[in-house]
């Protein structure tokens, strides 16, 4: 109880700032006046803590408003509950692929759904995923035993001769890992009862308790290396359920981020936040036209889990001239491994500064630790440049997009 109590002043206090400050900044004693468009309600900030878990608590977080759009009030999902069996389907996938997919923390938004269509979903209150004693999520070292076990079972399998089969009881061994270190679920998760508000539920009783309906949600991204308005599948390493996205242009692609903001739907971004012009401490993520003044100390962890590298340029404290990005450029961009997968977060709301720049208002999962409580502003050309896709309900797609995508 504590811990909502805590969350729910911190958004306060954000939403306090942004929406009825007449105009927001970035970041204390900047000149950027941010005035908003559009901004939704979103659940409190939470941290991914020292994980590569960031595909997880942004699609919850997203489906956490998403409730609150249905009328289901506030509700705090477990990011955890996803992580433990996306695990448990990585390691199959791998596996049966002879160790050619990926097995590590990371994952993508098509994984939720995944998981909650097969094993439901539970409140964060239930399932916290913190068995291995500490109030902060670190999975380096569960990460490690889950890999060195996997890394065995491919091993014992390569020594087996031709009449051997391989038993079953890996996944016994993977999910006792999985208890030791996020807390125990029994194999079967109908036998995982638990209480809200009094009633009595099942992983599988409280998703459809919810309401909400997994195939009304789609993936949407814009690379040319396939046809538009076609389905596609993001050869993305993280991509581990070979899930499927609608690819459309760049512009469309944007036009759809802002339709559904505009018609009152959030959505789940995934995008690179590797390059030296997104400064979460700073509170924006932009594509400056001269990017040789921004000075880089310090360096970003590999789960991009916290502010990385600190990037001081004055970019950052005033509003200026940013690059022209088109179609080709954000292709040589994913195709040289520039654009990369790095992060998924949370779209919000739309701003703009005095310019009249547009901004999404994006809520990520490193904590409170910036002047933004947690938020950021990421401007129209650094959505277009490094966006990798972003997920959202169907009836957030403007209708002439939907027909060409035959929604």
């Amino acid at each position: 109880m504590k811990k909502i109590i805590l969350g729910v002043s911190v958004l306060l206090s954000f939403s306090t700032l942004v929406a009825q400050t007449e105009y927001p900044t970035n970041k204390e004693g900047s000149e950027y006046k941010f005035e908003k468009i559009v901004h939704l309600d979103a659940t409190p900030v939470q941290s991914q803590g020292n994980t590569g878990t960031c595909w997880s608590f942004s699609t919850l977080s997203f489906f956490e408003s998403e409730l609150k759009r249905i009328g289901k009030g506030d509700t705090e999902l477990s990011e955890m509950w996803i992580s433990r069996f996306a695990y448990l389907g990585k390691a199959d996938k791998h596996i049966r692929t002879g160790g050619n997919t990926n097995f590590d923390e990371g994952g993508a938004f098509t994984d939720i759904p995944w998981v909650i269509k097969k094993y439901g979903i539970v409140p964060g209150s239930v399932y916290d995923g913190l068995n291995y004693g500490t109030t902060r999520h670190s999975h380096s070292v569960m990460s490690e035993v889950l890999k060195g076990a996997v890394k065995g079972v491919l091993k014992g399998m390569n020594g087996m001769r031709g009449s051997d089969n391989l038993s079953d009881s890996w996944i016994t061994a993977l999910e006792g890992i999985l208890d030791a270190y996020l807390g125990e679920v029994p194999s079967n998760v109908e036998a995982f009862e638990f209480e809200v508000d009094g009633k009595k539920f099942t992983p599988k009783s409280y998703r459809d308790h919810l309401g909400l309906n997994m195939d009304d949600y789609v993936s949407i991204t814009s690379f040319s290396n396939h046809p538009f308005y076609s389905k596609c599948q993001l050869a993305i390493a993280d991509n581990w359920t070979w899930g499927y996205s609608y690819n459309v242009t760049m512009d469309d692609l944007w036009n759809t981020a802002v339709n559904a903001l505009e018609n009152g739907y959030t959505f789940a971004w995934g995008a690179d936040v590797s390059e030296d012009y997104f400064n979460y401490r700073a509170g924006l993520a932009i594509v400056p036209a001269d990017k040789s003044l921004i000075f880089v100390s310090g360096a970003n962890n590999k789960n991009f889990s916290d502010g990385g590298s600190d990037k001081k340029a004055s970019c950052f404290e005033q509003p200026g001239e940013e690059e022209v990005i088109t179609q080709d450029l954000r292709q040589k961009g994913y195709d040289g491994k520039q654009t990369t997968d790095d992060h998924g977060m949370h779209a919000v709301g739309l701003y703009k500064d005095q310019n009249g720049t547009k901004y999404l208002l994006i809520k990520n999962s490193w904590g409170t630790s910036n002047d933004c409580d947690g938020y950021f502003y990421a401007s129209e050309t650094f959505f277009k440049y490094k966006t990798i896709n972003i997920f959202l309900h169907k009836d957030g797609v403007a209708k002439s997009i939907k027909k060409k995508l035959a929604l």
